[in-house]
């Protein structure tokens, strides 16, 4: 398993592919920075970083399927499937491998970001209970996001629709908290709850608030792993008719 996961570090880190992710994240992360500096009322640095991801998840959403797209999809374009497929390694080794290596990707990004609360800590105030809070939300959002982006590359032989695919139904999560804020769904409270648990948003909202509600992280964990337990029963439906 660690021999695959270091080949798939290496696909990213070895070719400009991670860095150019990397740098788009930065950009983004830099945007929403210089922006609330613009819009502060006082000279003095002092605000939280929760809500910059909040505000931004728009464009953020778009790095992770850009980040999944290849994971499956171009070993079946490569024509190097049956090969994995057929190595000494489980399907749940390789699923598990390939999903850490992404992870780890997502969080050279993290760290890479961490430069902005740094810089602030130097001229003005972090609030760093709420600076922590908001990253372990965002990274828990993140790894949710990526299992489903996984999912859509496992499925598809090109890795272009594989991600116009993960930006679909990711941007139809986002769509959520707009959607229970109708006032059709609304003057429904079954269904609006129903359409509020599923709202990651709002989960991450309580979470980066440091309000740490057990149902959360169930919600982002068990999310995460059902998601992965689906990738392995289609990869071994594929792995059966190879054989």
């Amino acid at each position: 398993m660690f021999s695959l996961y270091k080949k798939e570090i290496q696909s990213f880190f070895y070719s400009p592919f991670a860095y150019v992710l990397s740098a788009l994240f930065m950009l983004i992360f830099g945007f929403a920075f210089v922006g609330r500096i613009v819009n502060m009322e006082t000279s003095v640095f002092q605000f939280s970083f929760p809500d910059m991801f909040y505000n931004n998840f728009f464009y953020f959403i778009f790095i992770i399927p850009l980040l999944t797209m290849r994971s499956f999809a171009d070993e079946r374009r490569g024509g190097t499937e049956v090969q994995l497929l057929t190595s000494p390694l489980t399907i749940p080794q390789i699923v598990l491998a390939k999903f850490f290596s992404i992870v780890t990707v997502f969080i050279f990004m993290l760290v890479l970001s961490l430069f902005f609360p740094i810089y602030v800590s130097f001229h003005g105030t972090v609030i760093w209970p709420s600076l922590i809070c908001g990253y372990v939300s965002f990274f828990l959002w993140g790894t949710t996001c990526i299992a489903i982006g996984m999912l859509i590359s496992a499925m598809q032989s090109s890795s272009i629709i594989a991600a116009i695919i993960g930006e679909i139904i990711m941007e139809g999560f986002l769509t959520l908290d707009l959607i229970g804020a109708s006032k059709m769904i609304e003057s429904n409270p079954r269904l609006n709850s129903v359409v509020t648990w599923f709202s990651m948003q709002r989960r991450f909202v309580f979470i980066a608030q440091g309000m740490f509600r057990l149902e959360d992280l169930v919600f982002f964990l068990s999310l995460t792993a059902m998601v992965l337990f689906w990738i392995v029963l289609y990869i071994e439906k594929r792995r059966r008719s190879h054989n």
